[in-house]
């Protein structure tokens, strides 16, 4: 069996001095898409920053994408990134220039200098999120659905193992939101992609029920291993 995309073991997790996330064990394989869930403040975003390489892990040992969390040189994080691939809720694209000029931004930022490889595959990941005719749009004529999608081909560009997306559908209608969520799941299938989603939205995670992880009271609640179901207290 391949080594999992992500794999927790013992893990505490610390804001400064104080202890967030405590005994944190769990795995991801390739192609899992899990639900990342709980109130402000329990932990989600700890948990994030660590998996990402912001915040530094001092007990436990983990391993995200073949890489030893733990002992993480911080001049290894940038090559941690460029397995991840990162969805924001707000989009964080370059307004001041196209959607094409987006993604090719973030391929020279991580090290491509052919041009011939760079367009293919920024026509690659535009063609998977279906705005392959939308290449030389400027972001800020786009609706929040597309910019969305451009953030998603944004995060396809290095062929990333894991992605995190921190609440996609947050700020998108219902009718956009289960399009975002039906791409994310087809990612996840068609690239084996392991997707880890930040949310508090319940509508979306009924309609596309899939395993969860939930921070509460200092703890990890996995949905694989507890028998009780996990109950929105939203």
């Amino acid at each position: 069996m391949s080594e999992p995309i992500v794999s927790l073991k013992n893990v505490n997790i610390y804001q400064g001095k104080s202890l967030i996330l405590q005994d944190v064990n769990f795995n991801i394989e390739k192609g899992e898409f899990v639900y990342l869930v709980g109130k402000t403040g329990t932990g989600k975003s700890s948990l994030l920053k660590t998996l990402y390489g912001e915040l530094a892990l001092k007990e436990g040992s983990a391993s995200v994408v073949g890489y030893d969390i733990r002992n993480m040189d911080w001049k290894k994080v940038p090559f941690l990134r460029r397995n991840l691939g990162v969805v924001f809720q707000d989009f964080q694209l370059l307004t001041d220039r196209s959607v094409y000029e987006n993604l090719k931004f973030v391929l020279r930022a991580t090290g491509w200098k052919d041009e011939k490889l760079m367009e293919e595959k920024i026509n690659d990941v535009l063609d998977k999120v279906g705005l392959k005719s939308k290449a030389y749009k400027m972001t800020y004529e786009m609706s929040g659905g597309e910019q969305q999608r451009v953030d998603i081909a944004r995060a396809l560009l290095n062929s990333p193992k894991l992605i995190l997306a921190d609440e996609p559908t947050g700020n998108l209608d219902p009718e956009t939101s289960d399009e975002i969520m039906q791409l994310l799941f087809q990612i996840a299938k068609d690239y084996g992609s392991a997707i880890i989603m930040a949310t508090h939205d319940f509508i979306v995670i009924n309609r596309y029920p899939s395993r969860m992880l939930k921070t509460e009271f200092g703890k990890l609640i996995d949905s694989e291993k507890t028998a009780a179901s996990i109950v929105a207290e939203e």
